[in-house]
């Protein structure tokens, strides 16, 4: 009966985002969504869990649940902080009721409202969501054993060390570590060392108390900030090595004083750090101390570059389509086969970071449902140029002929590229009259060849 009055409920408040109905034993009994299209919560999974276990950031103190309980009293409008298992956290406005039979208060009645999640489509919104390990898009062995090794690491506390080139996906795996760890209802909290200069080092890390130098105030450091959570501190070599033998000595002792204070303050942090280059190599050029390193990489992962993985690209440009798509409001279908070809031969120098660029640049060219070649940044063309001009010319031939082979090569690229030969013409700055002179010439029939890639 009470779930029947909670379906014409759910009908008739259009700004009620969710529901959710738990017993007095804590065991979640109904919960539901208002809008079929909204998937910022999760409600599937979490029918007949133990509220505690479904959102681990709850306590018998914080929740809206256990204190109507306690009192038999509604709670109205309550901002509150939700954490999921996988670790997605919520923002929300919640009324909690009693429910009553027979005057014995048996569970409570959730309705929330204003809910904010992480949006796909919005940059901003997304990095205030955490990365999980199923946000590593991947189909390479050692990925995959990467990810398995995040599931395992993830339920201690040990110090960890992520090496890597820069836009490997450092970032993305550190956060996946918090996000599976049982402190992923706690703190993360990120800090660039090669963002801060040294002068400022100490108190960014440890706080400052007031006069212990002029314009000093009573403040948190990041360690602090961090208590009960996880400390990812990012180029970790860039940090001085004096600073480096102070870390060590918190990382020891789990504890520290204030810039300018007396007595020590006690945190419990799980620390993470990063860095682009060898370790080793930054011992031997004294950027990294050996001791710190081997205090920091108790557990050690190394990220694969993407052109050692090159069976992922396919997956990541899918990927990126559909996250642009959702982000600019296109409707993009695909990506043209030769143009995977050629992500497939590419280095990739910057890695994942790159490529997700190459995309959001092509996006922002296309007017189509798909990418060509004419939508890739300049430099990409540059490299299919090079990559052609590379080829042996076959033996024998003289400059003229190479280069009208090399002319008559980009004309046949340029056309399996183009939807018309309006758009290739433009696409090779000449005009259409010159370009139909030009097929003529190297007796090209265009229309086997127009709009080819995809």
């Amino acid at each position: 009966m009470i779930i029947k009055e909670i379906d014409k409920y759910k009908d008739i408040y259009g700004k009620v985002d969710a529901f959710i109905m738990v017993n007095k034993d804590n065991i979640i009994q109904y919960s539901a969504m208002v809008n079929d299209d909204r998937t910022y919560m999760n409600t599937k999974n979490v029918i007949g869990k133990n509220l505690y276990v479904a959102y681990p950031n709850l306590t018998e103190e914080n929740s809206t649940h256990a204190r109507v309980m306690r009192t038999g009293k509604p709670i109205i409008d309550e901002t509150q902080l939700i954490v999921e298992e996988s670790g997605k956290a919520y923002v929300i406005k919640t009324s909690t009721f009693p429910i009553e039979d027979n005057g014995e208060i048996i569970g409570t009645f959730d309705i929330s409202s204003n809910l904010t999640w992480k949006t796909k489509n919005d940059e901003k919104e997304s990095r205030s969501k955490l990365y999980t390990v199923d946000s590593i898009i991947t189909c390479d062995d050692e990925m995959n054993l990467i990810k398995s090794k995040i599931m395992k690491v993830s339920k201690n506390d040990s110090p960890v060390m992520v090496t890597g080139e820069s836009g490997t996906g450092k970032e993305l795996v550190v956060e996946a570590i918090h996000s599976a760890s049982r402190r992923r209802g706690k703190p993360f909290i990120s800090l660039n060392c090669a963002a801060v200069p040294d002068s400022l080092m100490e108190s960014t890390l440890f706080g400052t108390v007031k006069g212990s130098f002029t314009g000093a105030e009573n403040r948190k450091g990041i360690f602090e900030l961090a208590d009960g959570g996880t400390l990812f501190l990012d180029e970790i070599n860039s940090m001085s090595v004096e600073m480096q033998a102070k870390l060590l000595k918190v990382v020891e002792e789990q504890r520290y004083m204030r810039v300018g204070g007396e007595k020590y303050v006690d945190v419990d942090v799980r620390i993470i750090s990063a860095m682009n280059t060898d370790p080793y190599e930054a011992i031997k050029k004294n950027l990294l101390r050996q001791d710190l390193f081997y205090r920091l990489s108790v557990i050690q992962f190394a990220i694969p570059p993407l052109r050692s993985r090159k069976l992922d690209v396919p997956l990541l440009v899918d990927h990126f389509v559909d996250y642009y798509n959702k982000k600019m409001k296109k409707k993009v279908k695909y990506v043209d086969s030769g143009l995977k070809r050629i992500f497939m031969d590419y280095s990739w120098p910057g890695n994942v970071r790159e490529l997700k660029n190459v995309m959001e640049s092509a996006f922002n060219m296309t007017e189509g449902d798909r990418i060509k070649k004419s939508d890739i940044p300049e430099y990409f063309k540059l490299y299919t140029l090079r990559m052609q001009m590379q080829r042996k010319p076959a033996a024998g031939s003289s400059l003229a002929e190479v280069m009208a082979e090399y002319e008559k090569d980009i004309i046949i690229e340029t056309l399996k590229s183009a939807n018309s030969l309006t758009e290739a013409a433009a696409e090779l700055k000449i005009t259409r009259q010159a370009l139909k002179y030009k097929m003529a010439k190297y007796d090209i029939n265009y229309t086997n060849i127009l709009g080819k890639w995809g």
